[in-house]
């Protein structure tokens, strides 16, 4: 049995939501490195390993990374300004090129001698596990957690300077959480598990 400092990953599970308001403690920057070890855990195509993260600490280029994620936005719809309060904010990137590079390595060619068509763009789903890895990572650390996605890339890319093969997906919010505004849509409730789990076919 793992005796081991930490919650059993169920509880973790249970436990995770979005958490949209933080206080003003600090969080020990060797915390941040054990959650983003985690994510190194995560599942990669190929072992290509594209993903990548930014962790932002400074209270002003905080400032312009929730400008960039529209804090202004939320805030006129009610929520607190978590972005840019949160001590920390890690911004999630993946870079296609890595995986790309990967398959076309002498071990991944296809019968042809050609990299192979990908049905599936993995890499976003690569960094979607990794990024829930650090969501999970951070309720393991007894801390709350965010999510938002990027929409200005551009922008983003700019303001951290992520290289330009980098893809920056998201941001995650870190800190210890306080009493939020829930959002809205927690009130669609989850969908039924007949709808959800098929066995054998749909």
């Amino acid at each position: 049995m793992d005796t081991r400092n930490g919650m059993e990953l169920q509880k973790a599970v249970h436990k995770r939501r979005m958490v949209r308001h933080f206080t003003g403690e600090p969080v020990p920057a060797e915390t941040v490195n054990k959650i983003l070890e985690l994510a190194q855990h995560a599942p990669s195509a190929g072992f290509s390993q594209g993903s990548a993260y930014v962790v932002v600490t400074d209270a002003g280029l905080k400032k312009k990374v929730a400008k960039l994620q529209g804090e202004e936005d939320y805030g006129a719809a009610g929520f607190h300004r978590w972005i840019s309060e949160a001590p920390i904010a890690i911004v999630a990137c993946v870079s296609e090129k890595l995986y790309h590079d990967r398959y076309n390595e002498p071990d991944k060619l296809n019968e042809e001698g050609k990299e192979i068509e990908w049905p599936t763009p993995y890499w976003y789903f690569d960094i979607g596990a990794g990024s829930l890895l650090v969501l999970l990572g951070a309720v393991d650390a007894e801390l709350a957690a965010a999510f938002t996605g990027v929409f200005d890339v551009q922008g983003m890319k700019d303001l951290l300077g992520i290289p330009a093969h980098f893809h920056p997906v998201g941001v995650i919010s870190i800190g210890h959480g306080a009493e939020d505004v829930k959002s809205p849509s927690l009130k669609r409730g989850r969908r039924k598990w007949a709808d959800v789990v098929h066995y054998q076919k749909w």
